[in-house]
Parts: structure tokens; C-alpha cells; sequence
């Protein structure tokens, strides 16, 4: 434990100490009597000789607080203390209910609330805030006709000068007593807490992970040597920034629900510097109360130096280059922000993965994100995409000599609507994934390779294998790492955003100006866009180009619509559902089918996407009459 020093303000209270000293062995290593006005720097001396507490009283003790680091334990008069000066002011005045003043500074009196009732005294107790107030806090006393005052030196003296009956604020041994034992508490309660960081600082220094730790507000505290690495920065220029100078992809709303405890942790993988890491964000909880955070996270293993130039070096040769990243993705959505997350998480992976998604959906540039954040991002990337292709020119494109797999050795294959593959190449990208050996026709020199493969299908595979047309033991495979991409009408925010980006680009494009009124912005975010991001964009190009006027309607953008998408507006104007008696479709009704359609008839998905139960989606169904 640390040392103990004793610092007070009168000879005859070291006596005292001395005296419990030798009744039990406190640890208190040195002990002066001192000038209240060489406080500090005497607290100061201490300080340099090794002391980690000091035990002081009254105002010396409030100003070593005030101008040192050092925790201090405070020598506060005991009830019994005071008791014993209250019952000898009784007998020295000899009157009924007596006024009895106590002068000096607050923090050396215990409490004193009852004393009245218990006494049957008035008590009045004046609290000077520095040493130089004193005697005026004394004459106060005086004015306010006190029948004693109990003090200090100054008030005794203010007393006397007054023809005032007056008691030293004496104490006795248990003041000091308890002032020691407090002390040895404190400093045992320090030095449990110093073991503590020291056996946690051993673990964050020898740790292989990198550890930053943040307070409440997310401002950083402290950081490992793994994680200055990580950082590329020194502890100094670390502390007091805020986590998401560094880590951006933790978003505030995350940060909050962490901080509210609504959320356990949040892990991700993300791009700091020159590092792919993966990380986990925690809180520290004391008490029910989050108190701070913990961030652990560890660089994604890269390849060989060697590998990666040998890698580099076949994708400027061959041209298979991956130029997509998860930035470039829209992502204001939070559905959006969900596969994007979990996209990450599978990048960290080099088993398939399966992207399902709707035609126009970002199939291939989340396919090309996933393959430039893993560790094989150095590495080839290259997609072909099944339907179309005979089983022959299936099997030369990905398998044969020249063909995609090998040309994408150490790197990733996507494999584009994966559900046309034939069964014969099916059985060929299982040996491959499965054995990592290239199918090819030497059986004598099988070659090995390295590829991972991302499929990517319009629709879950499950319809195709239970149809017959899809293997099983390559569905069993593929099927570990599945990542659905929503369609853009279900991401709102992202559509709107796709639409203001196109009309502003063509307006840019063609040296034009047109502004869309709100029932046309209306009509083009209630459409249902199933060929998504390309159909957009061409609907966009369309609408610009061929637009007469200055503002566009929501009469016109439905033109457009139905000129463009006949067979799709006579599918959507056909309503399962009765009308209401108004003769319209009710509200409720219309979204009922809306989520419907989108789910593919699912009453179990179009209940989550309703946020209701299936039994009140069942209610809802039959009131309407939707079959």
C-alpha cells in the first residue's frame, strides 16, 4: 500500500497520534505539525517524499484538496467530541435553553441536526469559507448575542475580547482515530484499484488484439500498443478524440443504443487506415450504469507479401479488377445498413457466399465490396454469369482451360444467376469449392486452387432444388453465408435519394432544367421499380429527354410509366381485394397487398414487414376479403 501522511495543525494533536500509535499499527509514515498558510506546499513535500494520502483538518485540508491531486481523509470532529464541549457549556452558563455558537469551518463538524432537541440548547453554527473570514464569521457570533462560542483560536480570542464565555474547540483521541482508520481504507481501497490497473494494463500491453477504452460520451481514455499500431498514432494524439474519428462506421444511433443499453455490443468490419479489422464495441457496466466502453478488434490476416505481388501482378496482366466498394453502395436505408453490415462480417469469411436479390439490385457491386474488403482483395476478381450458356460454354467459361476459376486463383468468382448452372457444372463447383482441386480433365495432375465463390440468384434457392433443378449437396454447401438484397422499393430513403441523383445528373447532362411537383415525387416512390436501379436510371434518362415542360406532374411521370411498362401497370391495376363502399380500396387494404406482392404471398414475412402478428394479419385478410 501507499504512504500515509499525517499533516495538522497543533503540536498536542501528533501527541494524540502517537498515542493511538501505539495501541494498533497504522500505517502512517510521516507526521508535522504545520502553518495553515504553508498547506500546500508542505501537502506538496509530502507528495515528493512518496506520500499517496494525507490526513488533514478544517481548512488545511479543503486547500490541500484544492491544490493537489492527492486524495485526502479529513480529521472531522465526532458527535462525542461535541457532545462533551456542549455538556461543559451547560455548566458554565447554568440557564434554561442556552444560545451556543460553534465557529470554524464546515467540513470539520459532524452532524449536528438533532443536537437542539437532544440538548435542549439553540445551536448556531457559523462556517467561515477561508481562515481570513474567521473573525468576522465570530463577530457575527457576537452580534447574533451568543451565550458561548465554541472555536477555534481566533473565536476564543473574539470571545474574550467581548466579555463572551468561550471553549477551544478541543478534541479528543477518536477524531483522529477514526481519520486513521478511514485513511487505511482508502489507501487499501487505492491499492486494490492500482493492482487491478496494473494487471489490466499488463493485459492491454501483452494483449495480440488492440483494446481502446472511452467514457460515457465516447471520447477516448486509453489505448494497447496493438491498437497505436492500428491506428498508426501514438497514445498522446489517441486520447480524448472520439471513437468515430477513427471507427466511422459506428453511427450515432449505434453509439446510442449501446449507451442506453439497448444493445449488447455491435461488432463490424471495417477499413482503418491501411488495416482491415474486425472490431467489437462493448460497455462497461457498474452498478446498472454504463460507465464507459471497451473496443476490442484485430487486423484481418493478409497474405503472404509475396503472394500479394504475385497476386498483383496477375490482375494487371489478366484486367480482373474488382473496382466496387461497400462505399459506393446506397445505404441510408437502415435494411440497407443491415446487409451492409453483415456483408462486412462475411468478407472476413472465405467460405461462398450466396447474394439473393431482385433483378437491378446491387448483386455485383456488393459481390465486388466483399472481395476488396477481405484478404483476398489484392487478388483476381472475376463473374460470369450462368444463363444464357449452353452446358458446354459453361464448362469451358468457368472451368476450362482458360476459364474463370483458374484464372481467378487466390481470388473470388462470381458466379451470376448461379440457379442456370447445369447440373453437370453444379457437380464441378462443388468438387471445386468443396476439395479446393481444379476440375479439369488430367485426373493424373490435379491441380489445386484456391477460389472462393460468391453465387448470386433472383430468387432463394430452396424453389430450385425442391423443383428438382438445383443439387442438393451444392445447395448444403453454398448455403452458410446468404445475404438478401432488398429491392428499392422497400428502402425508401435510398430510392429517393437514386431519383433526385438521376433527374439531377440528366438536368447536368442534357443542359436542361425541370423540377418535379410533389405528386409526381409521389407517383415515382409509389411505383414499384422491379427492374430497380437500371430501370430507374433509363425511366429517369426518358422522362428528361422527352419532357415539354418546365414542371413535371404527376400526370405526366404516370404516362411515361404506363408507355414504358403497359403489361406491368395492367398487372398492378388488377386489385385482389373488394372495394371499400366508398368504391376504393381502403388504406389498410392496399398496404396488406403491397406487402403481399413483395413478400411473394409469405403471410409469415408480410406480417414482420407490417410489424403485426400472423393471427392479426389473418383477421385483416379476411375482413377485406384478400385472398
Amino acid at each position: 500500500m501507499g504512504k500515509i501522511a499525517l499533516l495538522v495543525s497543533r503540536e498536542e494533536m501528533l501527541y494524540q497520534a502517537h498515542n493511538i500509535l501505539q495501541e494498533k499499527k497504522f500505517e502512517i509514515s510521516e507526521m508535522r505539525a504545520i502553518q495553515t498558510q504553508d498547506a500546500v506546499m508542505e501537502a506538496r513535500k509530502s507528495i515528493s517524499n512518496g506520500a499517496s494520502l494525507i490526513i488533514a483538518r478544517g481548512l488545511q485540508a479543503s486547500l490541500i484538496k484544492q491544490y493537489t491531486d492527492i486524495p485526502v481523509a479529513e480529521i472531522v470532529i465526532t458527535a462525542q467530541e461535541m457532545a462533551l464541549l456542549i455538556i461543559r457549556a451547560k455548566q458554565i452558563l447554568k440557564k434554561e435553553r442556552p444560545v451556543i455558537a460553534v465557529v470554524g469551518f464546515r467540513n470539520m463538524f459532524c452532524d449536528m441536526s438533532y443536537f437542539d432537541m437532544i440538548y435542549d440548547i439553540e445551536l448556531r453554527t457559523y462556517f467561515s469559507p477561508t481562515s481570513a473570514e474567521l473573525e468576522n464569521v465570530s463577530l457575527k457570533a457576537v452580534q447574533d448575542q451568543a451565550d458561548l462560542i465554541i472555536g477555534g483560536d481566533t473565536a476564543v480570542k473574539v470571545a474574550t475580547e467581548h466579555e463572551i464565555p468561550s471553549l477551544f474547540l478541543s478534541t479528543t483521541e477518536d477524531s483522529l482515530r477514526n481519520a486513521f482508520v478511514m485513511a487505511e481504507s482508502m489507501n487499501y481501497a487505492m491499492g486494490m484499484e492500482k493492482r487491478n490497473a496494473a494487471q489490466f494494463e499488463t493485459v492491454l500491453d501483452n494483449s495480440f488484439n488492440g483494446v481502446l477504452r472511452a467514457d460515457a460520451d465516447g471520447h477516448i481514455t486509453g489505448v494497447n500498443p496493438v491498437m497505436e499500431n492500428i491506428l498508426e498514432a501514438q497514445s498522446g494524439q489517441i486520447k480524448g478524440k472520439h471513437l468515430r474519428s477513427f471507427f466511422r462506421d459506428i453511427d450515432q444511433e449505434t453509439l446510442q443504443q449501446i449507451l442506453d443499453q439497448k444493445k449488447d455490443s455491435f461488432s463490424m468490419f471495417t477499413q482503418v487506415k491501411r488495416n482491415s479489422i474486425f472490431a467489437i464495441l462493448a460497455p462497461i457496466t457498474i452498478d446498472g450504469r454504463v460507465d464507459g466502453l471497451i473496443l476490442t478488434c484485430n487486423k484481418v490476416s493478409k497474405r503472404r507479401a509475396e503472394d500479394q505481388d504475385n497476386a498483383q501482378k496477375s490482375k494487371r496482366s489478366s484486367g480482373l479488377i474488382a473496382l466496387g466498394k461497400f462505399d459506393d453502395i446506397s445505404q441510408l436505408s437502415k435494411q440497407m445498413q443491415a446487409c451492409v453490415h453483415r456483408a462486412k462480417l462475411y468478407s472476413m469469411s472465405d467460405k461462398p457466399v450466396v447474394l439473393i436479390g431482385e433483378p437491378g439490385t446491387e448483386k455485383r457491386l456488393m459481390a465486388q465490396s466483399i472481395h476488396n474488403s477481405s484478404d483476398r482483395g489484392d487478388g483476381p476478381f472475376c463473374s460470369v454469369t450462368c444463363s444464357g450458356l449452353s452446358d458446354a460454354v459453361q464448362s469451358e467459361t468457368i472451368f476450362g482451360e482458360k476459364g474463370a476459376a483458374l484464372l481467378c486463383d487466390r481470388g473470388t468468382l462470381l458466379l451470376e444467376d448461379i440457379e442456370n448452372l447445369s447440373f453437370e457444372n453444379q457437380n464441378r463447383l462443388y468438387q471445386m469449392i468443396r476439395y479446393k482441386r481444379y476440375p479439369g480433365k488430367d485426373l493424373m495432375h490435379l491441380k489445386v486452387l484456391d477460389v472462393r465463390v460468391i453465387a448470386a440468384s433472383a430468387a432463394p434457392l430452396e424453389k430450385a432444388v425442391e423443383a428438382g433443378l438445383f443439387s442438393r449437396d451444392l445447395y448444403y454447401l453454398l448455403q452458410g453465408l446468404v445475404l438478401e438484397i432488398p429491392p428499392m422499393r422497400q428502402r425508401q430513403e435510398d430510392l429517393k435519394k437514386l431519383l433526385e441523383d438521376c433527374i439531377h445528373d440528366c438536368c447536368e447532362r442534357y443542359t436542361r432544367y425541370h423540377v418535379l411537383t410533389s405528386g409526381a415525387k409521389k407517383a415515382l416512390m409509389d411505383y414499384r421499380w422491379e427492374g430497380n436501379i437500371p430501370q430507374i436510371e433509363n425511366f429517369c434518362e426518358h422522362l428528361i429527354l422527352t419532357a415539354t415542360k418546365r414542371s413535371l406532374d404527376e400526370i405526366a411521370v404516370g404516362n411515361i410509366l404506363k408507355d414504358l411498362y403497359p403489361r406491368m401497370n395492367r398487372a398492378e391495376a388488377i386489385s385482389p381485394a373488394p372495394p371499400t363502399q366508398a368504391g376504393r380500396l381502403s388504406a389498410e387494404a392496399a398496404a396488406i397487398v403491397q406487402a403481399l406482392r413483395e413478400n411473394g404471398g409469405s403471410r409469415e414475412k408480410t406480417a414482420k414487414a407490417l410489424g403485426i402478428s400472423k393471427a392479426t394479419l389473418w383477421r385483416h385478410m379476411k375482413k377485406y376479403g384478400i385472398e
